[in-house]
């Protein structure tokens, strides 16, 4: 399984597709998008932080424990790091799998495990009143 694991503290930008075979009959993807409210208070948006290299090693295995039951022959993930204004994506998760119910499975799985023990970090910024 292909997978590329970035983080970068400019606005996501999608790459390209780029299936690595001609049997992939699915592609999912998913933007995290930051509200413009956290716990109920507006705010301007999110600092995000990371442990990077534990980040990327978290991941890395998540992804292949999934692939061993979940079908899937590449991910894609994007995770911004510092300022990320309300509207804009702070996560980008591509699944490339055969079929859509591994992609989707793979997809959804893949996000709770990041949030349950992957060290990424937001605070969130008040607007002024």
């Amino acid at each position: 399984m292909q997978q590329i694991i970035q983080f970068t503290h400019e606005p996501i930008v999608a790459p390209a597709l780029d299936a690595p075979t001609r049997e992939i009959g699915a592609c999912v993807e998913f933007q995290g998008l930051v509200r413009a409210s956290e716990e109920g208070k507006p705010i301007a948006g999110l600092y995000y932080e990371a442990h990077e290299p534990m980040a990327r090693n978290l991941l890395a295995r998540h992804f292949t424990e999934l692939s061993a039951t979940l079908e899937c022959a590449g991910v894609v993930f994007i995770h911004r790091l510092g300022w990320v204004p309300a509207g804009e994506a702070s996560l980008f998760l591509r699944i490339l799998s055969a079929h859509r119910g591994s992609a989707l499975a793979f997809c959804g799985e893949a996000i709770d495990r990041m949030k349950t023990d992957v060290p990424i970090w937001k605070t969130a910024r008040i607007n002024p009143s």
